[in-house]
């Protein structure tokens, strides 16, 4: 009797990260770089260049982050089992990033607004949608995204919010409605980064899709909130700001959904030859979004630390502190990955929420590292990543 064996169809180890998406929040950081630092101009084509920075990097920080907790949340295929223990690290994660937040808020008090408390607040807002179904995950992303910014921009020229800013509460005030990085609209953007998470993307399909859509409510909503009448020149046009808070926040978000597009097109699936172009140019970007805890953190600390006076003036603003901050975190990002892997602060975030050992104790994480999980993927091998267990 002649005994068949089955056919070993195993795959190829996958990697953890999708470099489209680390190279996005990479430009997001340095985005977020020129918003800081760059000092002002009287060239009007470079102001509005900088002007750029000023809002845009935020939202994409913001839509990569949901993107991120999609994939440490199981990806297409959401996990079922230790769901509990899960949202229990994601908790851990936020407290410690509104703590560290505000740590450097009361010692260093740079001459920005920080991102690392709401950070964790949103994560907190997150916990119990994380596991919406991916459509109603979607729907409620876009349906907040139309009216939080206008809630945002109104709640802030309240006269409760301004009166609680003049409180040792005004942190609260803040994280809710009033300030650089308001709660309720970065929850909306993350909502949507999670749906796109939940949609595969690494598929072809969804990430035309989502350029398309990305180009198509830039192209809308931007040019309409331009030409809305500016409050300042009519006094009555006050309805005005907060349909052009929420026209604008659609419009960028399409801009980031359309950089993240592109992104994953030119890491993934373009031709061999430009996929292994990209992967060279961008990947000391790609190492900076692949530790975005870190990068933001130690440019805080070298912007709070630069802080001077200048004509009377307080201020950080400086060009070679600029290129000093892009090209110094590129070359430190890019060494520490190459050699060390995970970012420091990533790994000190991933210890005390638990998830290394978590990881480590499932058999998936077990393969997880055993694949080399902070290579990046071969640049000649487009990713397939129907589900991720590591942090994006």
């Amino acid at each position: 009797m002649t005994s068949v064996r089955p056919v070993a169809t195993a795959r190829a180890p996958l990697p953890r990260r999708i470099d489209g998406v680390d190279a996005a929040r990479g430009l997001a950081l340095i985005g977020m770089f020129i918003a800081h630092v760059a000092p002002a101009v009287e060239a009007i084509t470079a102001a509005e260049f900088i002007a750029l920075a000023d809002e845009r990097p935020r939202l994409l920080f913001a839509l990569t982050a949901g993107i991120g907790l999609g994939f440490m949340s199981g990806g297409t295929r959401p996990i079922t089992e230790g769901r509990g223990e899960l949202r229990r690290q994601i908790a851990v994660r936020a407290v410690i990033l509104i703590a560290l937040g505000m740590l450097i808020w009361s010692t260093l008090n740079p001459l920005v607004f920080i991102i690392l408390d709401v950070y964790g607040v949103a994560f907190l807002v997150m916990l119990p949608l994380v596991f919406l179904p991916r459509r109603v995950t979607l729907g409620v992303g876009i349906a907040l995204l139309a009216v939080t910014p206008a809630l945002a921009s109104i709640g802030a020229r309240s006269e409760f919010v301004n009166a609680v800013r003049q409180t040792p509460l005004k942190f609260l005030a803040d994280w809710a409605v009033g300030g650089a990085y308001p709660v309720i609209v970065w929850v909306s953007v993350m909502l949507v980064g999670l749906a796109l998470a939940r949609h595969d993307l690494t598929s072809a399909r969804v990430i035309g899709v989502t350029a398309l859509v990305g180009t198509a409510a830039a192209s809308v909503f931007l040019p309409i909130s331009t030409l809305l009448p500016a409050p300042e020149i009519v006094a009555e046009m006050a309805w005005s700001v907060p349909l052009r808070a929420s026209l604008e926040t659609l419009g960028n978000v399409g801009v980031g959904a359309l950089i993240v597009a592109a992104m994953l097109t030119l890491t993934a699936l373009a031709r061999p030859a430009v996929r292994r172009v990209a992967a060279t140019l961008l990947s000391p970007i790609t190492a900076m979004g692949s530790m975005p805890l870190s990068i933001y953190t130690i440019h805080l600390v070298i912007i709070g630390l630069a802080v001077r006076e200048e004509d009377g003036i307080i201020t950080d603003d400086s060009w070679p502190l600029l290129i000093g901050l892009i090209v110094g975190s590129m070359l430190f990002a890019w060494l520490w990955r190459r050699y060390l892997g995970r970012g420091p602060l990533e790994r000190l975030l991933r210890w005390a929420s638990g998830r290394s050992r978590a990881m480590g104790a499932s058999p998936e994480g077990r393969a997880s590292r055993a694949s080399s999980s902070d290579a990046p993927p071969a640049a000649d091998q487009p990713a397939s990543l129907p589900r991720l267990n590591g942090d994006q």
